[in-house]
């Protein structure tokens, strides 16, 4: 295992910053770095608490009360790196790790057939829940193929992982596929609006995939139910 200083040193190696930047640079870069939205959402407290007081340091940087200042600039430079790869170490892997968690097609429920997704598919459109009806459907078309064992069933499966994978048994209805996952997702995990028009392509696409014959010649067995 490498030694958390050495990786420490590496990482900081790889952002090559100048050997001795001003008081500008260094602000630029963690301003730049450290504002963007991704780490704001994220909300990492104690990374807040020190990220504000580190911006109130630099702030005072600016008055005319810090003496030597120039001796200082290769510190805040060094500060800026540090802050830089802390909040980067510590902030990615929850914006990963909530991106996976987020992306599942089922979620922890009962488990329900096709045609049981597919009935509350058709209740929400008959009350023009268009997000709730997109939903549904979609799952409809994940689980008909996980019950014909044209895929694996396989928990946490996401929208895109599902997509790829029927693409690769119904090759004709690739594209549309694709389009399908993209629009649970914005409606699922985006939270955008659906309309009619949506559920009615994804309803289109489960009607064509059950009267489809899947086809598995040359096809390896990851995720799909390949007969043996």
């Amino acid at each position: 295992m490498i030694p958390v200083s050495t990786s420490l040193a590496i990482v900081l190696a790889s952002f090559e910053p100048p050997v001795d930047p001003d008081r500008g640079d260094a602000q630029r870069w963690a301003a730049e770095e450290l504002s963007k939205p991704q780490y704001a959402s994220a909300k990492p407290s104690w990374i807040a608490e020190i990220w504000n007081q580190f911006l109130d340091w630099l702030r005072s940087l600016n008055g005319e009360s810090i003496s030597g200042a120039n001796i200082g600039v290769p510190l805040i430079g060094a500060l800026a790196v540090v802050l830089i790869v802390v909040a980067v170490i510590v902030v990615r892997p929850r914006l990963n790790a909530r991106k996976k968690a987020s992306a599942k097609v089922f979620d922890g429920g009962p488990a329900l057939d096709a045609d049981a997704f597919r009935a509350r598919a058709s209740a929400a459109a008959s009350r023009e829940d268009w997000q709730t009806a997109v939903v549904e459907q979609f799952r409809a078309v994940v689980r008909a193929a996980e019950d014909r064992a044209v895929i694996e069933v396989q928990p946490g499966r996401t929208a895109d992982e599902a997509a790829a994978q029927l693409g690769r048994a119904f090759g004709d209805a690739g594209s549309r596929l694709e389009e399908a996952a993209r629009t649970f997702d914005r409606v699922k995990y985006g939270k955008a609006p659906a309309t009619a028009s949506d559920h009615a392509a994804i309803l289109a696409l489960d009607t064509r995939l059950s009267a489809m014959k899947p086809d598995f010649a040359g096809k390896s067995a990851n995720g799909l139910a390949v007969p043996r």
